[in-house]
């Protein structure tokens, strides 16, 4: 394939406003909800709350530069484009290559989140599985490997489903463990060990992490329909939707574990099934329980995990920053097949490991470097392209901007120290390979090509389908915000009763 060629393959914009919030929530409600976010509820206890609450206060405003930036720019790439094209191609090159390494992470996490969680289903019914963990995690990522590989609207279409099974059988989970509520477990401030300053912003920090890939879509925004309004409608709605999902069950955990068991959760692999066998809950609510996390929260964030990084290197190629192969599309499906195979085997050698601890803090690192640079990226582009056209522009964008990146600076203070040096060795890699690779090119072969990017922008919608799209972003919105302050008030009720 040609060169021409590579750049003039289009992708296919097959993914409506429910795909984009499924994707975008889909990867985050999965390995940081289930495993050190929990842990979280064994340091602080009912406080947790708080920490969650922080977590959610810190995503907010970012999640806005993202709705401005995805809905001006809406190609495959995310963080990598807005950083190329507003702080310069070096930074634009870390930003897609630290969020490459953070998803790749977050898919291994998952794959072995989801094996220990599969493994805990089983051991519900009685029966002990003398499989290795890696094991299955491998087999489920290849299963990802070819639905992503596949297509787009078929990785949409099963994201749906996903999400919608995790919803379906968590219901069924929470009105089970209702009778095994205890109030008295809401007590504030019941926590194991030290709960002062250092020790919320470290739980806060892992907290965060849920958060984390709220901006997911950006990365696919050449295959969203009406990005300019399907975009900044996903971001508005994804800090809201991951907050209710981490209160909600952070409040169960905390109601069936007494708070003599919290300590139990701090370090496990699986704490949500630790607490339930702490708490001598086990049987059909455990095995309801694991396959919700399993099939439904675990493999929505593996689809998502897969789709979105493969999508990062696309781009990257296709600027020339990273060899062509990664921007070829499959003749048929108008995936980047490539990139998702070798992502693939990437993500198996991580998955050998065998530690979620260790993927987990490398991840943390990645993430808030690259959303660092993708703040810096936000300033960038309202100095350099202030005439750009904005379907939404952040409010106060620099003051909001250079807040951001202070406070997640702050957090970067609470990551292991190995994983830092880790993350950092990655990043000096990274642009060791960057400079190899481009010192070659000139100018016109690395091309911005911002004024014929912005030329291939979608059209508007027509009357109708904007009606349509109003109507559906009516009804997200208002369930959202019912289901944001119910998951709020559920901490109130032992103050009330």
């Amino acid at each position: 394939m040609g060169k021409n060629d590579t750049v003039n393959t289009k992708m296919i914009r097959g993914l409506g406003l429910k795909e984009t919030i499924t994707i975008t929530v889909g990867t985050v409600v999965g390995v940081g909800l289930f495993t050190v976010g929990a842990n979280g509820v064994g340091y602080l206890g009912p406080s947790i709350i708080w920490a969650t609450f922080a977590a959610f206060i810190f995503s907010i405003y970012p999640a806005l530069l993202y709705a401005e930036m995805g809905s001006m720019l809406p190609f495959a790439g995310g963080t990598y484009n807005y950083a190329k094209i507003g702080v310069g191609k070096p930074w634009g090159f870390l930003a897609g290559w630290n969020f490459v390494i953070s998803l790749i992470s977050v898919v291994s996490g998952e794959a072995l989140a989801f094996s220990n969680y599969f493994k805990w289903m089983f051991e519900g019914m009685g029966i002990t599985l003398p499989i290795d963990e890696r094991i299955i995690a491998s087999l489920i990522i290849i299963v990802f490997i070819v639905i992503n590989y596949r297509g787009v609207e078929i990785a949409g279409k099963w994201q749906n489903i996903f999400m919608f099974f995790f919803w379906g059988v968590s219901l069924i989970w929470f009105f089970l463990m209702i009778p095994h509520i205890n109030l008295h477990s809401y007590t504030p401030f019941v926590g194991s060990g030290n709960t002062g300053l250092r020790e919320f912003i470290f739980v806060t920090s892992l907290v965060w992490w849920c958060f984390a890939g709220f901006e997911t879509a950006c990365a696919m925004g050449e295959e969203i329909q009406y990005p300019q309004i399907n975009i900044p409608r996903a971001m508005f709605l994804s800090p809201f939707i991951i907050f209710i999902v981490n209160a909600i069950f952070q409040w169960f955990l905390l109601g069936i574990v007494p708070p003599s068991g919290l300590g139990i959760i701090k370090d496990s692999a699986a704490p949500y099934a630790e607490a339930m066998k702490t708490a001598g809950i086990m049987g059909i609510p455990l095995v309801i329980l694991c396959a919700a996390i399993a099939f439904g929260g675990d493999l929505s964030t593996l689809n998502a995990g897969v789709a979105a990084p493969a999508r990062y290197l696309y781009s990257m190629s296709r600027d020339a920053a990273l060899p062509p192969v990664f921007s070829k599309l499959h003749p048929k499906y108008k995936t980047p097949y490539v990139a998702v195979l070798f992502l693939g085997v990437i993500t198996l050698l991580f998955v050998s490991t065998g530690s979620i601890i260790y993927i987990a803090s490398l991840s943390l690192f990645a993430d808030l470097f690259y959303y660092i640079i993708g703040f810096m990226g936000a300033i960038g582009l309202r100095m350099k392209w202030p005439e750009l056209k904005r379907p939404y522009r952040a409010p106060m964008l620099k003051v909001g901007a250079v807040i951001s990146i202070l406070a997640y600076l702050v957090m970067t203070t609470q990551l292991d120290r190995e994983a830092v040096i880790t993350g950092i060795l990655w990043s000096v890699v990274g642009l060791f390979l960057y400079y190899i690779w481009t010192r070659a090119k000139s100018d016109e072969e690395m091309p911005l090509d911002l004024p014929n990017a912005m030329q291939e922008l979608p059209e508007h919608p027509p009357a109708k389908e904007l009606e349509r799209l109003n109507r559906e972003y009516f009804i997200w919105r208002n369930i959202v915000g019912i289901a944001f302050i119910l998951s709020i008030s559920l901490y109130f009720l032992p103050h009330i009763f």
